[in-house]
């Protein structure tokens, strides 16, 4: 008995297979587990159908990325270099319906950690590879595959050490695309959106320190580092930074008023977003900066006052507002606390225009020929942060036509995650005829 042969055949099998695959990744390199498992089955799968494939550790043991190269028509043209990262954020199998590495397919979904974050983009992409290399295609110009560590926690591990570390694996590539983008929004009986990410917020995970007078807990303190760090956090996490509308942005909301009637007034935005439904959390989350308190540290007893008390600020902040932002972070938090940089990766905007953002919408209608295609702004990061490092213009496609009751934002990092196997194939067919025409 043989097993599924053709890319569209073997896509659900293959993210099923790469979700049971543990790699969730902590940001603590000594308890990250799966991603060197992960990366053998990528290139596993890859080299069976005759790729020559480069698997190596990026910095530290067991951080593994896979590259393999698949040569063009064109050898003068830029190539295309198409990401996925293979870790996943952790998951709790108790407040799941199902195992969240059990890669199950039932009810129409393939379930897990990593359906959509991003194991279903990676089992897209082998699919189309190995049907290239199988079938003898030979794309416009050359086509980069890259199979990335690290992800999730900056790719400090990955994307970022590779870039800095193997530059030549990415010799050539002047366009990159992968994640959180080519999914589809029903606005209408049969008029469907795809949204194109062509910008990130910058990522800038911010450590925040207070410092004071320790001592007895029984006694007056007016130096107390917990009361300092407190009341800052308190000042940033509850602070509304000003609307900024970019490029992206206006452009999103431009196409969204044709297509729908709907208006989006700059004295009521995020009201008006509200009309978008779930995708309001996405879109909602790219006009202003923010600046979210997620860990706090102080002290080791209840009746000590310790000299030092620490808190760690996830700030998400705008293409052109970097200094501003830092101004006026520094306003609210006075001159009793100090900061450093955690991770810091700058914005990324790219325009929507040119060969290869037509190649995509081409490439979507092929499927659905109603599909219209719109740029948007994501609220978080991703390796493209790295790859414009680069110089490369980056996009987010990982194309899928998803349910028009599915709350698509939710299961980013949720519980239930999951992908529904028709969108995994209409992916595949598109991502095949994208590389084929791009």
């Amino acid at each position: 008995m043989t097993g599924p042969t053709t890319a569209e055949d073997e896509v659900v099998q293959l993210a099923s297979e790469l979700i049971r695959i543990d790699t969730s990744n902590t940001g603590d390199p000594d308890t990250v587990v799966g991603e060197q498992e992960a990366a053998e089955y990528v290139a596993a799968k890859l080299s069976e159908v005759g790729y020559e494939v480069e698997v190596l550790e990026s910095g530290a043991p067991r951080r593994t990325n896979v590259f393999c190269r698949l040569k063009g028509a064109d050898p003068d043209r830029g190539a295309l270099l198409v990401h996925g990262h293979l870790d996943v954020v952790p998951a709790d199998p108790d407040e799941w319906s199902v195992h969240p590495f059990s890669g199950a397919v039932q009810d129409g979904y393939v379930w897990g950690r990593g359906a959509v974050d991003m194991k279903d983009m990676v089992a897209m992409t082998i699919a189309v590879a190995r049907r290239f290399k199988r079938d003898g295609v030979v794309p416009p110009r050359d086509i980069v595959f890259a199979f990335l560590a690290d992800e999730e926690a900056g790719g400090k591990y990955g994307a970022q050490w590779l870039v800095k570390n193997r530059p030549d694996l990415f010799e050539g590539c002047t366009e990159a695309v992968g994640e959180v983008g080519g999914f589809s929004l029903t606005l209408g009986e049969d008029q469907r959106v795809y949204l194109i990410e062509s910008a990130e917020k910058g990522i800038a995970w911010m450590r925040l320190r207070a410092r004071g007078k320790p001592g007895h807990g029984s006694f007056l303190h007016e130096d107390n580092a917990v009361t300092k760090l407190a009341e800052a956090v308190a000042r940033l996490g509850n602070h509304t930074f000003p609307l900024v509308i970019t490029d992206t942005v206006r452009q999103f909301l431009d196409q969204m008023r044709e297509l729908t009637g709907l208006e989006f007034p700059e004295d009521d935005l995020e009201g008006s977003l509200a009309k978008l439904g779930p995708l309001s959390r996405i879109i909602g989350a790219t006009v202003r900066d923010t600046a979210n308190p997620t860990m706090l540290q102080a002290g080791y007893k209840a009746n000590v006052i310790p000299s030092t008390a620490e808190a760690v600020v996830d700030c998400r902040v705008l293409p052109g507002r970097q200094e501003a932002f830092l101004r006026e972070v520094d306003e609210l938090l006075g001159p009793d606390v100090s900061r450093e940089w955690v991770t810091e990766l700058p914005p990324v905007e790219t325009p929507f225009e040119g060969a290869l953002v037509e190649a995509m919408a081409a490439a979507l209608r092929t499927e659905d020929p109603q599909a219209k295609t719109i740029p948007y702004m994501l609220s978080g990061g991703t390796d493209a942060k790295s790859f414009a490092d680069l110089g490369m213009r980056c996009y987010g496609f990982a194309p899928l036509r998803l349910p028009p009751d599915l709350d698509f934002a939710s299961l980013f990092h949720g519980i239930d995650e999951r992908v529904p196997v028709d969108a995994l194939q209409f992916g595949t067919r598109v991502l095949d005829t994208f590389l084929r025409n791009s």
